[in-house]
């Protein structure tokens, strides 16, 4: 039975279980455990939370196509994704707390949101970290998010920021300098880890 599953695509997998075949579904979960658990750890740095949430994945996953509400036209490792992805999401809204990334210096809090090359996994937490930090970009004084705005999110460069802001360079660059430091007293605030 397991060599004959082992040449099924997905979609038949899915639809032998949903038909009462319970090893259709093993052969799913074994398939995919790989990715689907490095993608959840790549997000959580951490084994067991890693684990739990790949349970809780599979748990929701069995509830759906119990209930026969899976229609994903045989793209069952995109959907599995999505789910996991929002289990992520889930867990750190429920633990106050960003996904971590990579801080090396003062500008890569941001190299998530700019990097051309994200590939599709990381794609997929973009938007909400991009969110989050745009929420604590909001909690600076006026002058600060106004060059860290323009710096990030529009990349003038210092002297452009000096000339439509009407100040020096320095001033600029002394704002600049401001906003990542009050940043980072904001994201100690908020219990958000960065990993170093």
């Amino acid at each position: 039975m397991d060599m004959k599953n082992s040449t099924k695509s997905d979609a038949l997998l899915v639809s032998d279980y949903m038909k009462g075949n319970e090893s259709a579904l093993c052969e799913l979960i074994t398939r995919h455990k790989q990715r689907i658990y490095s993608f959840i750890y790549s997000k959580v740095f951490d084994r067991d939370v890693a684990e739990d949430i790949f349970q809780d994945t599979f748990i929701k996953v069995i509830k759906t196509l119990k209930k026969g509400a899976y229609n994903e036209e045989g793209k069952f490792l995109p959907w599995v994704m999505r789910i996991s992805h929002n289990l992520v999401i889930d867990h750190f809204r429920k633990n106050n707390r960003m996904p971590k990334f990579e801080n090396n210096d003062d500008f890569n809090i941001f190299s998530v949101l700019s990097d051309g090359a994200l590939n599709a996994e990381k794609q997929l937490v973009k938007e909400q970290v991009e969110s989050d930090v745009r929420r604590l970009i909001q909690e600076l004084p006026d002058d600060q998010k106004e060059v860290l705005m323009m710096r990030m999110y529009k990349e003038m460069s210092f002297k452009e920021i000096s000339e439509q802001t009407g100040v020096s360079i320095n001033t600029a660059l002394g704002r600049m300098r401001y906003a990542l430091i009050n940043l980072r007293k904001v994201i100690d605030k908020h219990n958000i880890v960065l990993t170093n």
